[in-house]
């Protein structure tokens, strides 16, 4: 009973083998007592040494987010999942898509699917917010306006030269209503500009947002 009531208390935080071990330590073999809890589903194994309480202990939603911080860091959130979650791209997004210091990386979990591209030096640490859970964890993510300079900025072979491919591209390929971009905050792109990382293309989005803004568009 006690066991589960601690399970029931973690709910669906990540939970590393560390913690397992602490929970578990009265038994007398901790490490063969999580291979049978990953076994029956007690827990689940998310990635080596990284678990997840079973469906019957959590109450809340899995953030996917939080586990994207954790499965791989340091990193934040952003790219097609963060314009995802601020309403900007309309397609439904099955790979939660991160920034990371460190190299590319990709999971495939049995929470789901999380990719890491290596972010910029100079870029990396503009516009990252902490975002909380009704849970009250949190996450680090990209604002919106990063999370856009981070799809253009590490798109690969993207070639655009005008303001008009820029609209192109976000009216068409992102398929992004220019009117949701009227709000934005021109300064953290201007940020984004000032890293020297994939300035002309920045550069680009911050004029055409700032036509928007204006009414010039």
């Amino acid at each position: 009973m006690t066991l589960f009531k601690n399970l029931k208390q973690l709910q669906a935080i990540p939970l590393t083998h560390i913690q397992l071990l602490a929970i578990l330590k009265k038994y007398k073999n901790p490490n063969d007592k999580i291979k049978n809890m990953v076994k029956n589903g007690d827990i689940i194994r998310v990635k080596k040494e990284l678990y997840i309480t079973g469906d019957l202990y959590r109450e809340t939603d899995i953030s996917l987010e939080l586990f994207a911080n954790t499965i791989y860091g340091p990193s934040y959130v952003s790219l097609d999942w963060a314009l995802s979650l601020y309403n900007l791209i309309p397609e439904k997004v099955y790979e939660i898509t991160s920034i990371t210091s460190k190299q590319d990386k990709k999971y495939m979990t049995p929470i789901g699917r999380f990719s890491y591209i290596k972010g910029h030096p100079s870029l990396y640490p503009i516009g990252i917010m902490i975002k909380q859970n009704n849970d009250h964890t949190c996450f680090m993510i990209a604002t919106k306006e990063k999370a856009l300079c981070d799809k253009i900025a590490y798109t690969k072979n993207l070639g655009i030269i005008s303001q008009k491919g820029m609209i192109q591209y976000l009216e068409e390929d992102l398929r992004i209503d220019l009117d949701n971009l009227t709000d934005f905050n021109l300064d953290i792109i201007n940020k984004c500009i000032f890293s020297n990382y994939k300035k002309q293309l920045l550069t680009l989005v911050y004029k055409v947002i700032s036509r928007i803004q204006k009414g010039k568009l």
